[in-house]
């Protein structure tokens, strides 16, 4: 019986690291563009469409290195209107486009936020540790609750 404990016990850890594992690794391919900006090609776009994934528009360079570009394309979020303009950084080698600042920052980190969500629920029911898991259920809906409020506003 304590066997099966213990195994449940691995196994759900095992998945709630996982979880918070995956999270990461898919908030990183953006994040590493909005945090290491150092080597990154910065700069403004203006908002000229939008369709229902992705935003396209013209940038100006406001890095040394960094030329202009007749039309750069960024992923859809909330807050993009025709005529805005964002701050964003160029992933590299490509006309792609990431937002900058905090905005970008928590734009960025959304799937770890809901992977803190997830593993919360499984911290709660597998591992049967209610205070941990209040507490990531916390710093993931705080996470979502920023980024929507910062991209909307």
């Amino acid at each position: 019986m304590n066997a099966l404990l213990l195994l449940r016990r691995a196994a759900m850890g095992a998945l709630a690291a996982l979880l918070l594992v995956a999270g990461v690794w898919a908030s990183w391919g953006t994040a590493q563009h909005v945090m290491l900006t150092d080597e990154r090609e910065r700069g403004t776009m203006r908002v000229a469409r939008c369709s229902s994934d992705t935003c396209a528009g013209p940038y100006v360079p406001s890095t040394a290195g960094s030329r202009p570009r007749a039309e750069v394309v960024i992923d859809r979020s909330i807050a993009e209107e025709k005529g805005v303009r964002v701050p964003v950084a160029v992933r590299p080698g490509t006309d792609e486009v990431v937002r900058t600042g905090g905005p970008g920052f928590l734009h960025a980190w959304l799937p770890l936020g809901g992977a803190l969500l997830l593993a919360a629920v499984v911290v709660a029911g597998g591992l049967r540790l209610p205070r941990t898991a209040w507490a990531l259920a916390l710093a993931g809906g705080a996470l979502l609750t920023a980024s929507f409020a910062t991209l909307t506003f």
